[in-house]
């Protein structure tokens, strides 16, 4: 008996099934051998029977090979695509045999995990012989049917079989190629809807990327390895804390990077993962700090407060924004001793607290206070909005309550402190009517920013007389989204004209028309088509419009599309969500294009169709 290694570690179930069966490698090789010389015999009569007939038919050679000889002898005597000499019938009886070897090999396989042991072991033997090549042995090659030595480094064949050195290497050319294809396309589709939502979000440039973003994008992703900031400018780390914020990046780790004893100015961008005692380590870091912006100031409570108020600083600037859990006698106390240096306070989502007796605390303990903005608060009421009135020296102001405000409580203030505003906020008003656009005509005269939005009783003679003849310099700033007719059942009949229609678009443009720099009609539904026409007419141009809102302005077209971008020629974006008219427009290159209501997208000159 031939010995055969023993090493169970090593060795397949195939293995032990064939030592089980006494049948060793030196047998296997020997009858492979045996069947190569055959093959080898076989070729040679039949090359010399062909050349004797002078004929491509292959002749009978004496002495028939064994049936798991044959399918050898014409693989090696004939060829068939590439193979020397053989015929449609050999072919087919190759194949037939291969299939039965493999057949052969599953079951023996099968019944090697059932346990139950083959007869026709040596044949399962042969059959692996047949199939494997070892290296220096030699083979044609699947392609070309080159004969070649086979050596480890031989590629397999696409359709089976070996392939020789050069067939190899132009298979890995083709591979590579269609590897690099592929990631090409998925790059490019990926890279693609990286644009779609940027340019949704806001956040999408035209041209080549800074290398200040493309430094700021690289430390974002290897924020990790940062110990510290070192002496970047302000705007350069104002910068990072967005991008760091925008990757939910910033806890308790990274915050340390933006707290330097030599700096004033803290913001936070998103404070969700910040604890207490990160909020309390900037007042202790931050020694001469001035002002504190923290965005999701979901911790910041009245332990925090109490700690601030315990610290020497002089805060000028405060923008909380979540700080729903902050009490309203944190905030009176905080007023009262830290209220005097304040020139800037902004309170967003405060839910319950906050409320009018806050408010009515300012005029006292804050003489000094120039910016008040107070949004998605749920406490403030129209006596809150009326104390506002007694900040003399106020110059921005924004509101978003969620109590309804009867519309004389913001007349009475744009009446006392109207002359000094230069921004004025009124978000999500419904009530509020003519009288507050009177007042603003008669008593506004610095405004550069307004904003009214959601109105639902303000009509299109109020924003007439709103513009025409107004003593105030032209707006830079304007926003008067969804100022329109609420009427489900009759969305289109629109009487009164209510809302911003055609005469009052036309008024404001050609007050401050050549002054704006953004100007959001969002859902001014009642604007015509000659209106927009005549806007955007040829002889028209708005310099220093960058940004527009046009969107659910149903009579806006392609034409008037193209009439924007021709008058506007520093404009950026131009939205149009909504606008189920336009279908095909040619957008400029450099220019931003969104809401077309195809697959596309967006059309740029210079681009195939």
């Amino acid at each position: 008996m031939d010995y055969f290694p023993n090493n169970p570690q090593s060795q397949s179930a195939l293995t032990d099934f064939l030592q089980s069966q006494n049948i060793s490698a030196y047998r296997i090789r020997r009858e492979a051998e045996e069947r190569q010389r055959q093959a080898a015999e076989a070729a040679q009569q039949a090359q010399a029977a062909n050349a004797a007939q002078g004929t491509s038919e292959p002749s009978p050679t004496n002495g028939e090979p064994t049936q798991n000889g044959t399918a050898a002898t014409l693989r090696r005597a004939t060829t068939r695509n590439g193979r020397r000499g053989e015929t449609a019938n050999a072919e087919e009886e190759r194949k037939k045999n291969q299939a039965k070897v493999l057949e052969k090999i599953k079951n023996a396989k099968r019944k090697k995990r059932s346990g139950n042991d083959s007869d026709d072991d040596g044949e399962l033997a042969n059959a692996l012989a047949e199939r494997a090549r070892l290296p220096g042995q030699m083979d044609n090659c699947a392609v070309c049917g080159k004969r070649f030595t086979v050596t480890p480094y031989t590629r397999a064949g696409p359709n089976g079989g070996l392939l020789c050195t050069p067939c190899g290497k132009e298979l890995d050319k083709e591979n590579f190629a269609a590897k690099k294809s592929a990631k090409r396309a998925k790059q490019s589709g990926s890279g693609r809807r990286k644009v779609q939502s940027n340019i949704l979000d806001g956040t999408y440039r035209t041209g080549a990327k800074s290398l200040m973003a493309l430094c700021i994008k690289t430390l974002a992703q290897n924020i990790d390895l940062a110990d510290e900031l070192g002496d970047l400018p302000p705007r350069a780390i104002d910068k990072i804390a967005r991008e760091l914020s925008r990757r939910r990046l910033l806890d308790s780790r990274t915050i340390k990077l933006f707290l330097q004893p030599g700096t004033d100015t803290v913001h936070v961008y998103d404070g969700a993962n910040l604890t207490e005692n990160d909020i309390i380590n900037i007042f202790q870091s931050v020694p001469n700090l001035k002002d504190l912006k923290i965005r999701n100031a979901i911790q910041f409570k009245d332990t925090v407060m109490e700690y601030l108020l315990s610290r020497n600083l002089e805060l000028e600037a405060l923008y909380l924004h979540g700080s729903n859990l902050l009490s309203d006698e944190a905030w009176r106390e905080f007023i009262e001793k830290k209220g005097e240096s304040l020139r800037s306070l902004r309170v967003y989502y405060t839910d319950r607290y906050f409320g009018d007796e806050t408010i009515a605390l300012l005029p006292q303990y804050c003489p000094n206070l120039k910016r008040l903005k107070v949004g998605h608060n749920q406490k403030v009421t129209a006596d809150g909005v009326r104390a506002i009135a007694d900040i003399s020296g106020l110059e921005h102001l924004g509101l978003q309550l969620q109590n309804e405000v009867h519309p004389d409580a913001f007349v009475s203030v744009l009446n006392r402190i109207g002359a000094g505003l230069q921004t004025l906020s009124l978000t999500s008003v419904p009530s509020a009517d003519n009288t507050v656009l009177d007042a603003i005509h008669a008593s506004c005269r610095s405004l550069q920013k307004l904003r009214i939005t959601d109105s639902e009783d303000m009509t299109d003679d109020g924003f007439v007389r709103l513009f025409r003849g107004w003593e105030n310099p032209g707006l830079v700033f304007l926003d008067l989204q969804k100022c329109r007719h609420v009427d489900a059942s009759h969305p289109r009949h629109n009487p009164d004209r209510i809302g911003l229609c055609s005469d009052g678009f036309k008024a404001l443009m050609a007050h401050s028309g050549k002054t704006l720099t953004s100007l959001n009609v969002h859902a001014c539904r009642h604007i015509s088509r000659v209106a927009f026409e005549e806007v955007f007419g040829p002889d028209k141009t708005y310099p220093e419009l960058t940004h527009l809102e046009v969107s659910f302005c149903e009579e806006v077209t392609d034409f008037i599309v193209g009439c924007i971008f021709r008058s506007c020629p520093n404009l950026q974006n131009l939205n149009v969500f909504g606008c189920m008219k336009v279908k095909h427009a040619r957008v400029p290159r450099g220019k931003i294009l969104v809401g077309v209501p195809n697959a596309i997208g967006m059309v740029t000159e210079g681009d195939d169709d």
